[in-house]
């Protein structure tokens, strides 16, 4: 899959994951990689700036497996900012399909 498109569209990804589940940063990388290839750390990027903008929050629970996991909540704004991404998304989408899409005369 084109870099370019994945780089435009994992922000979305991340925040679409958080809306029903907070998750950590290897969990959601997991998820996320099931349907495209990304980098772990690109991941984290993207959920640093996320939590930089005030979108998502973070909490840490301890694990029985090592370290405590660091986990990532959707604020408020980051659902309204979610909603507002996968609608532009979507427009966006169709407007790329009218312009490679032959038309019919």
């Amino acid at each position: 899959m084109n870099a370019q498109f994945k780089k435009g569209a994992l922000e979305l990804c991340v925040l679409s994951k958080l809306v029903d589940n907070d998750c950590y940063g290897y969990e959601l990388t997991e998820a996320i990689s099931k349907e495209m290839v990304i980098a772990t750390g690109t991941l984290y990027l993207v959920l640093k700036r996320l939590k930089d903008d005030c979108y998502v929050e973070t909490y840490l629970v301890e694990s029985g497996e090592g370290p405590a996991r660091k986990y990532y909540h959707l604020t408020e704004e980051g659902r309204e900012y979610q909603r507002i991404m996968k609608q532009e998304w979507y427009q966006f989408v169709k407007a790329v399909e009218r312009v490679i899409e032959p038309q019919a005369d």
